[in-house]
C-alpha cells in the first residue's frame, strides 16, 4: 500500500515538473489558483469587522445601536469610557432617576460630573457588546455620544487609517 502512494507520488511530482517547464504560463495559473483557494480555505473563519469612514470633520462617526435604539456616535480613542448624553440616555430607556453624577470628567468643553451605568447592549454593525461600562452627563452638557474605550477594549482589534477606522471582534 505505502509503495502504491509513492508511485502515485513520485508519478504525480513528473507530471508536474514536466508541466511546469513545458507549459510555464499555465503552470504559474494553476499554482495561483491553487494557492488562493487554499489561502481561502484556510482563512473560513468568520469576521465581525466594521468599516468607518473618516467624515469632512475628520472624526470618525457611526450609528450605534444602546439597547435596541439607534444613536449617533463619534468615536474618542481618548475617551476612558462611552459617554452618552442625557437625551441618548432617556431615548434608549436607561434609568435616570436612579443615577448618581458623582464621577468628575473632563471634555472638550471642560470639566462636567457624569454618572456611571452599564449598558444592557451596545452594538456596532455586527460588533455587539453586553454589559459595557458607560457615563451619562447631565442634559446639555455634551453634544456628541462618544463610543469610548470601555468599547473598544472589548474588540479584537482596532486600526487607524487615513481614511479610515477598522474594528474587528472576536469570531
Amino acid at each position: 500500500m505505502m509503495r502504491g502512494l509513492t508511485i502515485i507520488a513520485v508519478v504525480v511530482s513528473a507530471v508536474g515538473f514536466l508541466l511546469s517547464m513545458s507549459h510555464p504560463v499555465a503552470f504559474a495559473s494553476m499554482k495561483g489558483a491553487l494557492i488562493r483557494a487554499t489561502d481561502q480555505t484556510l482563512n473560513t473563519r468568520p469576521t465581525r469587522s466594521v468599516e468607518i469612514a473618516r467624515g469632512d470633520s475628520g472624526e470618525f462617526t457611526l450609528r450605534a445601536k444602546i439597547n435596541g435604539v439607534s444613536t449617533p456616535m463619534v468615536i474618542d480613542t481618548g475617551a476612558t469610557s462611552v459617554v452618552l448624553t442625557y437625551e441618548t440616555a432617556k431615548a434608549a430607556g436607561l434609568p435616570l432617576e436612579l443615577l448618581d453624577y458623582s464621577v468628575d470628567v473632563e471634555t472638550a468643553g471642560g470639566r462636567v460630573r457624569a454618572a456611571r451605568l452599564t449598558l444592557d447592549r451596545l452594538s456596532v454593525g455586527k460588533l455587539v457588546e453586553r454589559s459595557v461600562p458607560a457615563l451619562v452627563v447631565p442634559r446639555g452638557q455634551m453634544k456628541s455620544n462618544l463610543l469610548g474605550m470601555s468599547f473598544l477594549n472589548r474588540l479584537e482589534s482596532w486600526e487607524v487609517r487615513p481614511d479610515k477606522l477598522m474594528l474587528r471582534g472576536y469570531p
